[in-house]
């Protein structure tokens, strides 16, 4: 069943989540749930979307992942005739 409000998520989420993590779960649980699937399936789908921006920090808290540093690739150039 889709979750109303973010403080209707399970406690255990709740206190390992940042808030934006909670409000990723919170969207990709609820249009999993819309989408006709499964509960368990549905929180899959929104743990995996978590998953996405952030990873399992110190003491089980979840953190943001580092930003990938842009990568420059310069052309390469072939000779012609």
């Amino acid at each position: 069943m889709p979750y109303k409000q973010i403080d209707e998520l399970p406690q255990d989420i709740r206190e390992q989540l940042p808030e934006h993590a909670q409000q990723i779960f919170f969207a990709a649980f609820n249009a999993a749930q819309d989408n006709g699937m499964s509960e368990q399936a549905a929180r899959d789908v929104a743990w995996n979307s978590v998953r996405n921006e952030y990873e399992p920090g110190n003491g089980g808290q979840w953190q943001r992942k580092p930003e990938d540093p842009p990568i420059h690739n310069k052309a390469i150039t072939t000779g012609g005739n």
